[in-house]
């Protein structure tokens, strides 16, 4: 406990799932969490005031990329400061590629790369002029396979873990330290179709040596270790979080 006292800690997508759970364990480890949801995260304020912990939200639509450099200004001026940024927000949509609609590849492609990279760029100003700063990026499995009847999500994880490659290689020697980790199959909303197919769903588990699916809270190890002093050495990496379902 305690490992990021002091520190600033952005997490988007808060409300609920991954983001949720990562927001909660920043606070128990000392951090002053800034929400970022599209609606109010009650729930997650809730936890994390019950742990003792401390927060403030932050309301904004990542689909509008033009405001986020007036977003992360207000969460300093309100804040004082960014010290880590955990990139969690993100979308889904199924079509199969011929049909694949194109304001669905074109959200899809805001809110997964468009709006992490720039999160990322104005985030990275504040961190580079103090010499200091943590950012987590949420790659996926599909950063590494194609999947199926996801083409825009594949594309926008694919492009995640490159850039963040690209973002570490400019910053790792002004002290920002750009990760990514990968969850496996996890029982949260955006896989419902997933856990609700029976065949698709029985496919996935066999595969997955540690025999079930993952859950939010198992993504908070990796979490808290890279926004800690334990990964000052780390950089570009998408470290997977995933039952060792790459290794299968």
């Amino acid at each position: 406990m305690g490992q990021l006292e002091g520190k600033v800690a952005i997490v988007t997508g808060a409300n609920r799932g991954i983001g949720k759970a990562i927001a909660i364990a920043y606070a128990r480890e000392g951090a002053y969490v800034a929400l970022v949801c599209r609606s109010e995260p009650g729930k997650t304020v809730e936890e994390i005031e019950a742990a003792g912990g401390a927060c403030r939200t932050f309301q904004y639509d990542l689909s509008d990329l033009g405001g986020i450099e007036r977003l992360i200004g207000e969460i300093v001026e309100k804040c004082g400061t960014v010290d880590i940024l955990y990139n969690n927000a993100g979308t889904q949509s199924r079509h199969s590629c011929v049909e694949f609609p194109l304001k669905d590849w074109l959200y899809v492609m805001d809110i997964n790369c468009n709006a992490v990279f720039f999160l990322c760029q104005q985030a990275g100003k504040v961190m580079i002029e103090k010499g200091y700063g943590k950012i987590i990026n949420m790659a996926s499995m599909l950063s590494f396979q194609g999947g199926l009847t996801v083409p825009a999500y594949a594309a926008s994880k694919g492009a995640v873990m490159q850039f963040t490659k690209s973002l570490a290689n400019e910053w790792a020697k002004l002290g920002v330290n750009v990760n990514c980790i990968a969850p496996g199959y996890l029982n949260t909303d955006m896989n419902a179709a997933l856990i609700n197919d029976p065949i698709r769903s029985r496919q996935i588990l066999e595969r997955i040596p540690a025999g079930r699916r993952g859950k939010p809270e198992d993504i908070i190890g990796a979490a808290v270790f890279l926004a800690s002093s334990a990964s000052d050495y780390i950089n570009g990496i998408a470290l997977p979080v995933d039952g060792g379902w790459l290794g299968r």
